[in-house]
């Protein structure tokens, strides 16, 4: 699989701060890919390299094989970021903006029928011609979705598109960034809502203070977790021996991480030969929720 963005030895220094400390990704033409990491991990740091925002202090990242150093023009062309503040021009309605941005990268005209599409495929076509300060909070990112479109870019960056939005902008967009996925358009996305990431993304990259701490599928990083889990409301004392299988206890609930089905019956079977009561029992399937706090938690700092 070609590569759609290349990001080789990046570090990025704040004076003494260090937001990113070697980072190296492939992500391929075509992948639907996370980028995930709490707070401070350095996510927006790495987008604002990735779109020419900042220098880094070394390395190298190319968009479409184009360094975004040294070839930024042909770079930025290839990408569309939808940042996270809702920054707009308030003189302009959605069209206008949309024609405004494509016109920005060198599109005319004939990119009228590409504008339309996007604006139908995110339910703007009633507010097309409505200006961007008469929206609510919900169409404005709407808008800068379709913004950032506007010039049909190959490699889409969605910097928290969902961050509160509703259900049906959420569901709406899923299906139009899909649609361009299968269309071949390479999208990466940073998000908290880490049930979006397992649903869409074939890969994920988790960041830990500027590092990324694992890459790998989505299916693998389930799969190299614990599988399932055990939750148990219990009336008495756990045995020590299944204390490393336990991976939060609060009151009388316990839960077990489980590597296999059948450690069920060997919890179950030590807690009767301790006469501790079992009160109710369910089995849990592991997500990448269980994944992300296993692997990065949480931590403050510069994003």
């Amino acid at each position: 699989m070609a590569a759609a963005v290349e990001i080789q030895g990046i570090t990025k220094h704040f004076g003494a701060f260090e937001a990113l400390r070697g980072i190296d990704l492939t992500i391929g033409q075509g992948e639907f890919f996370a980028l995930l990491g709490p707070n401070g991990a350095g996510k927006s740091t790495l987008i604002n390299l990735m779109s020419g925002l900042l220098r880094p202090t070394s390395g190298h990242i190319r968009i479409m094989g184009h360094d975004v150093q040294s070839d930024y023009q042909q770079a930025r062309m290839a990408l569309g970021v939808v940042p996270q503040e809702l920054v707009f021009d308030p003189f302009f309605n959605v069209r206008e903006m949309m024609r405004f941005q494509a016109g920005y990268f060198g599109c005319g005209p004939e990119n009228d029928g590409w504008i339309d599409e996007v604006i139908t495929g995110l339910g703007l076509a009633d507010k097309a011609h409505t200006n961007m300060r008469q929206l609510s909070g919900g169409m404005k990112r709407r808008a800068l979705i379709a913004q950032a479109l506007a010039h049909r870019p190959p490699v889409i960056v969605l910097d928290e598109p969902t961050a509160g939005v509703d259900v049906e902008l959420r569901q709406m967009l899923w299906v139009f960034i899909q649609k361009l996925n299968r269309q071949g358009h390479t999208i990466i996305l940073t998000t908290h809502y880490l049930e979006e990431a397992e649903t869409l993304c074939q890969r994920v990259a988790m960041l830990k203070q500027g590092r990324v701490v694992t890459l790998d599928t989505t299916q693998q990083l389930l799969r190299s977790h614990a599988a399932k889990q055990l939750s148990l409301r219990v009336e008495g004392v756990v045995p020590a021996h299944l204390q490393t299988m336990i991976k939060q206890q609060q009151g009388d609930e316990v839960i077990f991480n489980l590597a296999d089905i059948g450690q069920v019956e060997i919890i179950l079977s030590a807690l009767r030969q301790a006469q501790v009561a079992v009160l109710d029992i369910q089995l849990q399937e592991v997500d990448l929720e269980d994944v992300f706090l296993n692997l990065v938690g949480s931590q403050g700092g510069q994003a």
